[in-house]
């Protein structure tokens, strides 16, 4: 089978949205299927096609960027050309440009398939409220003109307005995680690294640093925790300078955080690549996901920790909390509640023997190629009929 995924950002960018794209790809590539990845050119230090794992991924030229969106005059072209060569058309919302792929699908007698990711909420502003609403409208438009609708959980598509006018076509299919194997050996340096034998308890947040994934609540449980702990730490994973949109929100914080890292309590580790998140892991006694509003649709880092049999508190989003839920390793906390955070937290920490799981069996229900399986039977079904 011919596979188009398409989506507005793709690798060197990294984001839940992304890595689910690239796992999923990569997956369906391994599987046997031809598979094509039409992105944006916004880094230019990256080549216009390449093949990568299997995947051939091809970037259109970008023009401007508007907010966190982009403008590729020349994508409409792209998308006669790549939804022509191709039997399914994968589309990753939200994104601006997915009704034109949708329409095209559907015109040319090619399933369209959606994979929602998460509804779209930029910070405050009448730019923003206007991109926001513009944005709305388009993936309603593709959600009407798509075969059928992916999305991770049913409690979150349960709790979502969007996804609520489109339940006769929705299927929930848990997504892709996977970390790649280390030596005990790389563990160990990472730790000496970090110092995590000596500035123990360590807790983990693994994200972008943007306004919606909560790092202001983890900063106000910070004094609690460490007024029972002096010499615990927060490992911050993943790109926290430069973050398109969110240059303000870091300002806003970094003061507060600067007052950490000069105590050693607070390390920003900057892009981890697989191996390094790998060896990340294992280093954590916690792993915190206190996001504050449904753009956070599950949050693939509480299985990577699972995967490594480290808990996690996350706050009580619609889909965020299912991994908590349905495995037992942790605690869901209420939504911008640093009290109840910090009350979890240190929970866990008094009693980590409670919040083990079952790390091999997380590993196999959310492997890539399980996943991409499920979307099979899927894409078969809708060719059937």
């Amino acid at each position: 089978m011919k596979i188009l995924t398409v989506l507005t950002y793709y690798r060197p960018h990294t984001s839940g949205l992304t890595i689910y794209a690239e796992r999923l790809a990569e997956a369906f590539a391994r599987r046997g299927h031809e598979v094509t990845v039409l992105t944006s050119h916004f880094d230019k230090s990256t080549p216009a096609q390449e093949i990568r794992n299997g995947v051939k991924i091809v970037r259109a030229p970008v023009l401007f960027r508007v907010s966190k969106g982009v403008i590729m005059p020349t994508f409409g072209w792209y998308a006669w050309k790549y939804v022509a060569q191709n039997d399914v058309v994968q589309l990753h919302l939200p994104q601006f440009d997915a009704p034109g792929f949708a329409a095209r699908a559907r015109l040319m007698g090619k399933l369209a398939i959606l994979t929602y990711h998460c509804d779209l909420q930029l910070p405050a502003g009448l730019f923003n409220r206007l991109v926001n609403a513009v944005v709305h409208f388009q993936n309603h438009l593709a959600a009407t003109l798509s075969n059928h609708i992916v999305t991770y959980t049913q409690d979150y598509a349960d709790h979502s307005p969007f996804l609520s006018h489109y339940k006769h076509k929705l299927t929930p299919i848990l997504p892709p995680v996977e970390l790649p194997q280390v030596q005990r050996e790389a563990i160990e340096a990472f730790g000496r690294e970090h110092h995590t034998a000596q500035k123990r308890p360590v807790i983990g947040m693994a994200t972008r640093f943007a306004s919606e994934k909560g790092v202001e609540i983890l900063l106000d449980a910070l004094p609690t925790i460490f007024e029972k702990y002096p010499n615990a730490q927060v490992l911050f994973a993943g790109q926290h300078l430069n973050v398109m949109g969110e240059e303000d929100y870091f300002r806003r914080l970094y003061p507060r955080i600067q007052e950490y890292e000069a105590q050693g309590r607070w390390t920003f580790l900057g892009v981890l690549n697989p191996a390094q998140m790998a060896a990340y892991y294992p280093n954590l006694d916690v792993l915190v996901v206190p996001s504050l509003n449904s753009t956070e649709a599950f949050g693939l880092v509480q299985i990577e920790a699972m995967m490594n049999n480290v808990p996690c508190v996350a706050s009580a989003l619609p889909g965020v909390r299912r991994p908590v839920q349905m495995t037992g390793m942790g605690k869901v906390a209420p939504i911008g509640d640093s009290a109840k955070l910090a009350e979890a937290i240190l929970e866990i920490l008094g009693a980590p023997e409670k919040y083990r799981g079952q790390p091999e069996e997380i590993k196999r229900t959310y492997d890539p190629d399980s996943v991409a399986a499920e979307y099979e039977k899927l894409f078969a079904r809708l060719r059937a009929k």
